[in-house]
């Protein structure tokens, strides 16, 4: 899978996407984010054997948001995409809490 790919099954489940931050203001609540974090390549044989580009997606929500975790973790499930679940953060400053999903596009 490739970045854009990942972006289409974003926009799917219906929340504004962007990758990194949204240029203007944030849009409405809730809103995803997502942005690659290097890679995590697999070598054999002195070359890459396989590209793994990790991948973070950030769900911000204005409050604990159970129906809009669900409706990522189900999308990402459905799509064949596993991921590991980070402890929620709530950004005082923004007063929103941030949930961050990884996963890696190989």
């Amino acid at each position: 899978m490739i970045l854009i790919e990942l972006k289409l099954i974003l926009d799917s489940i219906g929340y504004p996407v962007a990758y990194s931050h949204f240029k203007d203001s944030p849009p409405s609540i809730p809103y995803i984010c997502y942005r690659t974090q290097g890679t995590e390549n697999f070598f054999a044989d002195n070359k890459i054997y396989q590209e793994v580009v990790p991948v973070d997606i950030e769900l911000y929500t204005e409050k604990k948001d159970l129906t809009a975790e669900n409706k990522l973790k189900n999308t990402l499930q459905e799509n064949g995409i596993n991921y590991e679940m980070l402890p929620e953060v709530y950004i005082n400053s923004e007063e929103l809490f941030l949930n961050t999903f990884e996963v890696e596009l190989r």
